[in-house]
């Protein structure tokens, strides 16, 4: 009766009214653990997959948790959450999620200052109405004003593809300031999380002024919201909030271990430490000689804290990549070695041309690969019924194959294939007759249009064209844009496993506002066998340059070189 998005934002909203409520941070992290696992799950529960039997079988979810999952699949409710929603005004969660504003005082706001909502805060703030809450003067009340502004403009997570390239252009600014021995950007974007909510740099530095002093007079700074001796906090004009901390060289590994996160595998690498009588914080792997004080602030010196790799060593592990270190992840130390990695890409298998809707020659198109040192591409113009992108008839269709073998006879560097982004039109038919499709070398078929249909019709419609003998990849398989439209919702377990029995690629397509597969889906292909491609589905030359973002992804689906064709050497792509 619901999807797993919902379910989780339901998982989310009870943790957060146990924030304002004062729960107990144990039961608080148990809910939000378990709305991530629920994010991360790749296919919607139904009354089988939800039976509570079934459910406590995956770590991070016990039988209270599992009962609440099954009531909700099975009635479209949970009866406690529902009860912990009706104890508190719904708009307070919107109050809890402003920028700088923590439980404890959202709690004062609602209980000493009758605010229910965004709109009661901003007029009792207008009106002068909270002044006589304990730390709530003039100028906390002017940032939460403007936080609620903020919150108005940059109306929640940005994508990656925003939000790497400004985090990029701060540590390059950072990095050559007097003092600075080491500097990094940590959090959900190191991470590759294809959403961002803030930027975290981390600098290792004896002397924090100069760091501090060059992220505060960067001309995109729109606001200082906070400057401290280790911690900075800055608005950006983008509506992007940047938050800098400066630490000892020698906690720099601890501290960039930390603030990477996620939350969840902090806390097993706590636990684990505990197990072999440590104690891992943002300062460093102490040994736990029992006292209840911070190990750091009497003096212990720590076991390891230099540099993340030797804190993993320390706790019995090798270092896991940041893009796994995610609750979904964290059994995927086996495979780091097999890992896609962006120098391991030698293909690109989706690709357009100025005959469609692209922006480069097939001159210019075959230059831009040859650049990047790969042996294949796959030349993919649109079809037919994609109008709006200049799709090729038939006779255009084949026109242009015969002049993109002619272009391959003449590069005896690369193998250039003749090929077509193909329409999946609504019942699953293709937008060329098979006999057009066999005169190509490469067919990826992709959905375009109808991507609102349920999931059922969905599932028929990409099986149909995965099962098509002539398919060789299916691409963006569900259609959606990252905070634009959610696209098809189809049972990826059935897609996975006609894939792996037909020996048709999903692709990963690395556009920033795609990302699609998302990194669950590739964790379930990869279970499946599944073949998975990563394209940059290039129209214009710096989209080859997106192919940083699908690695990152595909990295945290556990995607493998031998899984990826982009990946494999000429011959065995060929074959």
């Amino acid at each position: 009766m619901g999807s797993n998005r919902s379910l989780a934002g339901r998982f989310h909203q009870a943790a957060a009214i146990l924030e304002i409520t004062g729960a107990n941070a144990f039961r608080i992290n148990a809910v939000a653990r378990v709305a991530g696992i629920l994010e991360d799950l790749p296919a919607d529960l139904d009354a089988e997959s939800a039976a509570v039997s079934r459910l406590v079988k995956i770590d991070g979810i016990g039988k209270s948790s599992a009962e609440k999952i099954h009531e909700f699949v099975t009635t479209g409710t949970i009866t406690e959450f529902d009860t912990l929603r009706d104890g508190i005004p719904a708009g307070l969660i919107d109050v809890l999620a402003l920028p700088g504003l923590g439980p404890k005082t959202v709690r004062a706001l609602w209980e000493q200052g009758g605010v229910t909502d965004l709109a009661s805060l901003e007029s009792k703030i207008d009106a002068g109405e909270l002044a006589s809450i304990p730390r709530m003067g003039p100028k906390t009340l002017s940032n939460i004003k403007e936080a609620i502004e903020f919150s108005r403009r940059s109306a929640g997570r940005i994508r990656i593809g925003k939000a790497l390239p400004l985090a990029e252009s701060i540590v390059e600014r950072l990095a050559g300031t007097p003092g600075t021995t080491r500097i990094a950007y940590a959090g959900s974007l190191r991470r590759g999380q294809e959403t961002i909510g803030d930027v975290d740099v981390l600098v290792a530095s004896g002397d924090p002024g100069p760091a501090t002093e060059s992220l505060t007079t960067h001309p995109g700074v729109e606001k200082v919201l906070l400057s401290g001796r280790t911690k900075t906090s800055v608005r950006l004009k983008e509506g992007v909030q940047v938050d800098l901390r400066v630490v000892p060289e020698e906690q720099f590994g601890a501290a960039l271990l930390y603030f990477t996160g996620s939350k969840q595998h902090n806390v097993r690498l706590r636990e684990l430490a505990i197990s072999r009588s440590m104690r891992l914080n943002e300062y460093g792997l102490f040994p736990d000689d029992g006292s209840p004080e911070p190990p750091q602030d009497r003096g212990v010196k720590p076991v390891a804290s230099r540099t993340e790799e030797e804190i993993y060593e320390a706790l019995g592990l090798r270092l896991l990549p940041p893009e796994l270190r995610e609750e979904a992840a964290t059994g995927s130390w086996a495979n780091v070695e097999q890992l896609v990695t962006a120098p391991a890409i030698r293909a690109e298998l989706h690709a357009h041309t100025t005959e469609s809707d692209g922006s480069m020659s097939l001159q210019e198109l075959i230059e831009q690969a040859r650049s990047r040192g790969f042996h294949t591409l796959a030349v993919t113009d649109h079809s037919k019924s994609s109008v709006q992108a200049n799709g090729l008839s038939v006779e255009r269709l084949l026109a242009h194959a015969a002049r993109v073998r002619e272009a391959n006879a003449r590069y005896p560097d690369i193998t250039v294939l003749a090929g077509s982004e193909v329409d999946i039109m609504a019942d699953g038919t293709l937008d060329y007759e098979d006999e057009v499709l066999a005169q190509l070398d490469w067919v990826i078929a992709s959905p375009h249009s109808s991507l609102r249909q349920d999931p059922a019709t969905a599932t028929r419609r990409l099986l149909k064209a995965i099962t098509h003998p002539l398919v060789h990849a299916i691409g963006h398989p569900t259609g959606r844009i990252i905070n634009g439209r959610e696209g098809l919702n189809p049972d990826l377990g059935e897609l996975c496993a006609a894939a792996r029995e037909h020996r048709t690629a999903l692709e990963l397509n690395a556009n920033p506002a795609r990302l699609d597969l998302r990194d669950a889906h590739v964790r379930l292909a990869m279970e499946h066998e599944v073949l998975v491609t990563v394209d940059t589905d290039a129209h214009q030359p710096e989209d080859f340059d997106l192919l940083r973002y699908g690695i990152g992804t595909a990295r945290r689906g556990g995607l493998t070189r031998a899984a990826c064709p982009n990946c494999w050497e000429a011959a065995d792509l060929m074959d």
